[in-house]
């Protein structure tokens, strides 16, 4: 039997501690826990989004290969926030500074609707934090029910 390996792309955000330690620490629990990690974005730095904050952030976007499915890569993701010093998940609009924000952005070409997770990442469009490593990584991939590539999408919020 063949194992099915799915291709992921993650967010990943840290805005308090050592917000490159947090991230270091991040990419190998990933690796050991989800899948190899396949490309990796440089390192920005941005401006908190959705809320105010003397804190900002450092982004990147990460490609990986897993066996997991799309609900174990959640779970396991919220698992390494909680063991990185995540306190709450930003909830209905409301966000926080973080240790650690993992997102899942994209899952093969899959689009997912269930009361805990959306996929593709429904502000992944709009968000410069998220388009701008991913254009690094993949700009010409497209998002499933999309038209305009990854560079397409990161050059009309520009």
């Amino acid at each position: 039997m063949t194992m099915q390996v799915h291709q992921v792309y993650l967010s990943l955000g840290s805005n308090l501690g050592n917000r490159q330690q947090n991230l270091s620490r991040a990419i190998t629990l990933i690796t050991n826990r989800i899948g190899l990690i396949k490309d990796q974005s440089d390192l920005f730095v941005t401006e908190p989004v959705g809320f105010t904050s003397a804190h900002l952030f450092i982004n990147m976007v990460v490609r990986l290969e897993t066996a997991l499915t799309a609900i174990q890569v959640l779970k396991t993701t919220q698992q390494i926030e909680k063991e990185l010093g995540r306190k709450k998940k930003s909830a209905n609009g409301i966000y926080h500074d973080r240790q650690i924000d993992i997102d899942i952005l994209l899952y093969d070409e899959e689009i997912i609707l269930t009361s805990s997770l959306t996929i593709p990442h429904p502000h992944m469009k709009e968000r410069r934090f998220v388009l701008e490593p991913m254009a690094q990584i993949a700009p010409q991939l497209i998002i499933p029910n999309e038209t305009k590539t990854i560079a397409e999408l990161l050059a009309d919020i520009c």
